[in-house]
This record gives structure tokens, sequence and C-alpha cells, in this order.
């Protein structure tokens, strides 16, 4: 998997200082979705990767991802940031999420 990082959406994830304190994860959350093929996709930024995570190439961020939900996506796609909506996750041939939540699930404790 590959990932392309607009410049609107580097602008907006180098204020969570991801590349010195964590990683950006892209998951396919079906959690209160009622089945495991419903969800939403939604970015993560989480302390490490997991032991099975992972990674999708990316410049400036590489993407970790899960195995189980690489099925829900492309090979190629891109990561924009829109004003007035918040990330979009977009390939060539569709639009994943318009409106995708960045959520921090890094441990605030450690340190």
């Amino acid at each position: 998997m590959q990932i392309t990082f607009t410049d609107q959406a580097v602008d907006q994830l180098d204020k969570y200082q991801i590349n010195e304190n964590g990683e950006l994860k892209l998951v396919y959350d079906s959690e209160g979705c009622g089945c495991a093929v419903s969800g939403v996709p939604t970015l993560w930024i989480v302390d490490r990767a997991g032991e099975r995570d992972l990674r999708a190439e990316g410049t400036p961020y590489e993407l970790l991802y899960e195995k189980k939900h690489e099925v829900f996506f492309e090979d190629r796609m891109t990561l924009d940031y829109a004003d007035n909506r918040g990330y979009v996750l977009k390939s060539s041939g569709q639009i994943y999420n318009a409106n995708m939540r960045l959520i921090d699930k890094r441990d605030t404790t450690a340190g």
C-alpha cells in the first residue's frame, strides 16, 4: 500500500509531531457499526506499531495498518485535508471518507 499526502494534510499532521513522538495508523473502525464489514476509515496516532501492523509507504509519513483491514483499501491512496471537513481519504476511483477523524491514542501518562 502506498499513501500520498497532500501539502494541506502534511501541514495539519505536522502539528501533532508524529515522526518525533508516535506513528500514524489507518484503521477500518467498525466499533458501533453492527458488523465487521460496516466500518469507517479513521486515522489514529499511536505510540508505536503493534506486532501485527504493516507499513504503507508514504512521505513524509509511513502509515500503519492491520492486514485484516487491507481488503477495504486500494494499493494507492491519497490523504488530503479540507478546511471545512477535515481529512479526506481517496483514490483515483473513490472517496473512502470525506470527513475522516484523527484520534490521538498515544499514552499521555508515559514519560
